[in-house]
């Protein structure tokens, strides 16, 4: 317990430090539409910008302590990654000419609102031979209207259509 917990502090200050690390995601209702103009040269983003790399809640990054996480005062959804960093994140590695880039982290900004156990479920339901088209057309529809995630929503529109055409659908194998 006590190496999964010493892992966890490293990846928390690695993030805090902008060394990289890595962060689950948390809902939030940021709507991206005050996103500055970034550059490429505005990578790494925390490095350069910190006052830009926010808490979900809004709270900037700068202001949370170890201390404070270490005591309780910090609630753990505040450790994760808000859709606003992600999509800066994405706006710099299209400005560096990385477009696929740039669509994982809009898929990952739009997905913060997901429940983490709907998130896996769905994930699940993309594995072969999982799910039926309705199946994946119904997740595709959840998540265009409850969640308001219209890129991932087409992703499993994509997926309900592929895996017919290629016989990958429940029932298939």
């Amino acid at each position: 317990m006590s190496s999964e917990v010493d892992d966890l502090v490293a990846k928390i200050m690695s993030e805090l430090n902008g060394n990289g690390g890595t962060a689950t995601q948390a809902p939030s209702t940021d709507s991206g539409k005050d996103d500055p103009d970034l550059t490429a040269q505005d990578f790494p983003l925390f490095k350069k910008h910190p006052d830009l790399v926010k808490s979900p809640s809004g709270k900037p990054l700068k202001e949370i302590s170890f201390q404070d996480i270490v005591d309780g005062k910090v609630d753990s959804k505040e450790l994760r990654i808000a859709p606003s960093t992600l999509r800066m994140q994405g706006k710099i590695a299209s400005e560096a000419g990385r477009s696929q880039i740039q669509n994982n982290f809009q898929r990952a900004a739009e997905l913060t609102v997901v429940p983490d156990d709907r998130l896996l479920e769905m994930y699940g339901a993309l594995r072969p031979y999982r799910s039926s088209k309705q199946d994946l057309l119904d997740i595709a529809d959840e998540l265009e209207n409850k969640y308001h995630a219209p890129i991932c929503s087409n992703w499993f529109k994509e997926a309900a259509t592929n895996y017919e055409k290629h016989k990958k659908l429940k029932g298939d194998n």
